[in-house]
């Protein structure tokens, strides 16, 4: 049993003894609720029935309404209320898209900030803007341009925010029935690297425990991953964890303070005196968390602080491991790591003391060139104790988008079908049965490589749901060059981008979406711990001919391939013995009696999920506002058993990384700051207060070169420059940290993992003092 939090107040968990932390540097929540009700007040009975019934369209904690699974209480963050207005607000006047140059130099939140893409839009090349056009015309440009190329030349992306199970499965399935397995979703560049490696390990491709797992546990490790700026609810259950007498525990290159001390504003002790979570922080380099961890293996070995009957009976290569562990040097663990011996010696005690132990990471684990074996290394801590697939034990690669863990389970990938399956003759026969129509055998392009291909005119049509290339990628003059050479673009979001605004090789569309709370029948997301939560649909407030994603993808492909139209549709929730490819018509039964679901709607995509997916069965019944269930229930590889091919989970050995740092140089990392991924809210970090152009280094790197706090500062690389402000903060000796997306242009696009290709979102860089003072765009 894990054990209970005290219900008492604790005054030495307390983060300050002032009341309400006055003069402290937090968030103030409590603002953010009237912010949002003044920003939605044009329209408040809407946004209150998102907040009450929906499904949080924000990261992947999940919720239902404004309640959880966890904790009691009410859950809702200051995320979920500043995306709140996305969904509460009008649509714009397209007569402002008549001509785009006035619009080039208004940054990313006041694009936004104009309102929702009401119509579909046409803009050819050589002319100033936008003209409207039907839907019909819209469908008609695409269809034909597709049917001119060949699908290799085919390139579709879908992002994250907002989007749910029904679009990723759809979508997929118009795509490759269409052609090609060239659709990527955002999962791509942030945790690819989790799915890779914990499949290869473990025989499963998601989080292995449950949120209840914190609270409790001996040991909750956060590695390379800020829950206080990306996930706020979590400080919640920090905060009970704490009360339960959890060590919490942080290694990273920055002590981030959202991780050290947090107010939580709906538990009143924590509101009035705020809560201390981390007990500890070892910081080290960008990039060397493979050292660290090996390093600690290294101490756990040594003084056999490991558990000898479960490596043997449950696990292989663990022999393999050690012979790569023991000649590394412990000079030579210091050195890549940054951390000292005793630093190493220090972590692996606790986890040699700790009986269950939770470990959590983020992009800070996976966005790196290793970011497979950063993963690996986790993967082999925790496997040294059995910290998986028992009560407060797991490996968690916690998620940021509200969307994003079904997108490869839903086969919205290119280089996996639905269910993970991997793209073989095989597994696309199989599927061929199912949906009526041959399915492409060849590995899709992910989405870096699409940007590639575009680069090189090696791409005919990208048609992207969402996201923004220019903000989300190394390298945004690269990028920008690329979209620029695609003959035909379709960019279907429920706002402007700046993508959208770039000239037109020949032709770009726009196409309005509407939001998940806008669809009929309701919809499902899937969270971090895997729970498949129905979102019902929110009647009322509705923007012009927006539409549903799934429904244009789907009338697109008939389009496309009018011979197998009648394949593209979805199972009808009839027994009937007969593959969802049969061609069965819309809202036509079988004769058996039975009512048919119709074809074309979201319920009819869950039947087909259910049946195509296996983890997935029950989604089809989900049908109302707090319906729910966690597939693999709350423990993936339960009682240890791990579904690989041998039935054992597999130690990876792992060699360090190679990465030099030449004199005067620093690494340098991305971070994000007041911002939902790349849609940055605010100018300056409620939690650090940094600004946007901060460059955050210690003091030890500071005093050494002569640099004082708001010095103006340039970073230096081959790729490019960027112009910032010296911002003290307590960040690891040798590295600093910068905002993203800001600091792409330091980042080299080559720079990917070799098994998922996620880019590598960390640089060396010079650093000079600037003498004059320079303006830095912002939001």
């Amino acid at each position: 049993m894990l054990k209970k939090p005290t219900k008492t107040w604790t005054p030495s968990h307390w983060a300050s003894w002032k009341p309400f932390g006055i003069g402290e540097q937090y968030p103030n929540n409590y603002w953010e609720v009237f912010r949002a009700i003044w920003m939605s007040r044009d329209n408040l009975p809407y946004a209150w029935e998102v907040l009450n019934k929906g499904v949080c369209d924000g990261c992947a904690l999940g919720t239902t309404g404004m309640k959880d699974w966890t904790t009691d209480g009410i859950h809702v963050c200051n995320v979920r209320l500043r995306l709140l207005r996305m969904n509460t607000m009008s649509a714009f006047d397209p007569a402002i898209l008549e001509d785009v140059s006035n619009l080039k130099d208004k940054r990313s939140a006041e694009l936004r900030d104009l309102g929702r893409l009401p119509y579909p839009m046409v803009r050819k090349r050589g002319e100033k803007g936008f003209r409207r056009v039907s839907w019909d015309e819209a469908i008609a440009i695409v269809s034909s341009r597709i049917r001119a190329t060949t699908p290799d030349k085919l390139g579709f992306y879908i992002t994250s925010r907002g989007t749910v199970n029904e679009t990723y499965y759809a979508t997929q399935k118009a795509v490759r029935a269409i052609g090609t397995n060239n659709i990527d979703n955002a999962a791509r560049i942030c945790h690819s690297p989790s799915t890779s490696a914990l499949k290869t390990s473990l025989g499963v491709a998601a989080t292995t425990c449950s949120y209840k797992d914190w609270i409790g546990t001996d040991l909750l490790v956060f590695i390379g991953s800020n829950v206080a700026n990306n996930q706020p609810v979590t400080v919640k259950y920090l905060h009970w964890a704490k009360k339960a007498g959890t060590k919490i525990v942080v290694i990273n290159n920055y002590r981030e303070p959202g991780m050290e001390r947090y107010w939580v504003p709906s538990i009143v002790e924590s509101a009035l005196f705020g809560t201390k979570f981390a007990e500890d922080f070892f910081l080290v380099n960008v990039g060397g968390d493979i050292a660290f961890l090996n390093g600690t293996l290294k101490h756990l070995i040594e003084n056999n602080w490991i558990d000898e009957k479960f490596i043997k009976d449950y696990t292989t290569n663990f022999d393999e491991l050690k012979a790569t562990v023991d000649p590394q040097s412990w000079s030579e663990l210091e050195r890549v790591s940054g951390a000292t011996r005793e630093e190493m010696y220090a972590f692996a005690k606790m986890v040699g003391e700790a009986n269950k132990a939770v470990f959590v990471w983020s992009m800070g684990i996976t966005q790196h060139e290793c970011g497979e074996d950063n993963v690996r290394a986790i993967i082999n801590l925790a496997l040294t104790k059995g910290f998986v697939g028992r009560e407060g034990c797991g490996l968690m690669p916690i998620r940021g988008h509200s969307g994003v863990q079904g997108g490869a389970e839903m086969g919205c990938y290119s280089t996996v079908l639905p269910g993970g399956k991997p793209i073989t003759a095989e597994n696309a026969a199989e599927l061929s049965k199912i949906w009526g129509f041959e399915v492409p055998t060849s590995k899709g392009m992910t989405a870096p490589e699409t940007i590639d291909a575009a680069y090189e005119n090696n791409l005919d049509v990208l048609f992207s749901v969402g996201g923004n290339f220019l903000e989300v990628l190394p390298d945004p003059e690269y990028v920008e060059a690329a979209l620029q050479r695609v003959p035909l673009r379709v960019h279907m979001d429920i706002v402007l981008s700046s993508q959208m605004l770039l000239e037109p090789a020949d032709t770009v569309v726009l196409l309005p979406a509407t939001t998940r709370y806008e669809v009929t029948g309701g919809v499902t997301e899937t969270t971090t711990e895997r729970r498949v939560i129905f979102s019902p649909e929110i009647p009322g407030h509705r923007i012009g001919e927006a539409r549903p994603e799934w429904e244009v993808f789907m009338e697109l492909a008939r389009r496309v391939r009018p011979e197998i139209a009648d394949k593209l549709y979805f199972c009808c929730g009839i027994s009937c013995g007969v593959s969802c490819g049969a061609g069965v018509s819309p809202a036509i039964g079988d004769g058996t009696g039975e009512t048919p679901i119709p074809q074309e709607s979201t319920a009819a995509i869950r039947e087909e999920i259910a049946l195509v997916i296996p983890q997935y069965a029950g989604i089809q019944h989900l049908q109302e506002a707090g319906d729910q269930f966690q597939y693999g229930g709350s423990h993936l590889c339960f009682g240890w058993h791990f579904p690989t091919p041998d039935g054992k989970a597999h130690f990876a050995p792992l060699s360090l990384p190679e990465r030099e740092l030449p004199e005067g140089c620093f690494l340098v990392t991305t971070r994000r700051g007041k911002q939902f991924n790349s849609m940055v809210q605010e100018r300056k970090d409620a939690i650090t207060g940094a600004v946007r152009d901060a460059v955050l280094m210690s003091r030890e790197d500071a005093e050494k070169l002569g640099l004082k706090d708001g010095d103006a500062v340039v970073l230096k690389n081959d790729l490019g420059e960027l112009r910032g402000k010296v911002y003290i903060a307590t960040v690891k000796p040798g590295n600093l940290q910068v905002h993203w997306p800001e600091g792409n242009v330091l980042l080299d696009k080559k720079k990917r993992s070799p098994a998922s290709g996620i880019p590598d979102y960390n640089a060396i860089v010079h650093l000079e003092k600037l003498t004059s003072e320079y303006t830095n765009a912002t939001i």
